[in-house]
């Protein structure tokens, strides 16, 4: 477990004022505008230890665990994995998990309790759940589970929409989402299935035109191969009232047989 004290720097009897003071301090040195994508690891840790030490409840609890944990007396993870018929603690031993270098314990323990299936929002605080799902979609990445990380990554997205998290962190999110649909969602997903990602997609609204543009054109292309073209057709022109400016669409343009 991490001692959140040492890596923002400050005692533990700090103030509220001096959590945020150091935090602020800390963020300036890994925000992504500055290190790049190199930080993100890092500026993750902060925000966690910046959440927890920033809440009441969490630090009390947070304080009791860490000094039983040093001492000794107590294993937090045990306990946690011990509790297998407790949901509650099964996704908290999840994040914990992912937080602390055990990705692979923590990925078998999301599909033993139903990856996608298994509800993690409703039992982790929205904090924990967020920052959890954001590390499970960056390791579903790397095993090349794009489909998983797409959907974990659009409820992050859903949430954010619905109430900001950190102003960075809702960047990070977007542009990790349209470089895995951009890059790699679509190789591995049959017609039908980007369909209903492109969809799921657009439905989340707030991205910039002429990305929203070319996801309805790429929809136009799979509605071509499943040869639903009339629906193909509707999608294309409602690409081009959205940016009208969109180039390489001629190939598609023939296709439909559209001037």
């Amino acid at each position: 477990m991490d001692n959140y004290y040492s890596l923002l720097g400050i005692k533990t009897d700090a103030s509220p004022a001096d959590v945020k003071k150091a935090f602020r301090e800390k963020a300036k040195k890994f925000h992504p505008d500055v290190v790049g994508k190199q930080g993100d690891a890092e500026m993750r840790r902060l925000i966690s230890a910046y959440k927890i030490l920033s809440d009441r409840q969490r630090r009390f609890e947070y304080d009791k665990t860490f000094r039983l944990s040093e001492k000794g007396e107590f294993d937090y993870r045990t306990f946690l994995k011990r509790r297998k018929d407790d949901p509650v603690s099964q996704a908290k031993l999840m994040v914990l998990d992912l937080f602390h270098g055990r990705e692979e314990d923590a990925l078998a323990l999301w599909r033993e309790r139903g990856g996608l299936d298994f509800p993690m929002n409703r039992y982790l605080n929205r904090e924990d759940w967020m920052d959890g799902s954001y590390i499970l979609a960056e390791e579903l990445v790397k095993r090349d589970c794009y489909y998983e990380a797409f959907v974990v990554l659009v409820d992050i997205m859903k949430e954010e929409r619905r109430e900001p998290y950190f102003r960075h962190f809702s960047i990070d999110v977007e542009i990790f989402l349209k470089e895995l649909v951009r890059l790699r969602l679509r190789r591995v997903v049959n017609d039908g299935v980007w369909v209903f990602c492109m969809e799921t997609l657009l439905a989340l609204g707030g991205f910039p035109a002429k990305d929203e543009a070319r996801w309805l054109c790429s929809m136009s292309e799979a509605l071509c191969g499943l040869g639903r073209r009339e629906e193909a057709s509707i999608v294309f022109c409602k690409a081009l009232e959205v940016y009208p400016r969109l180039s390489s669409v001629k190939r598609l343009r023939k296709k439909l047989g559209i001037k």
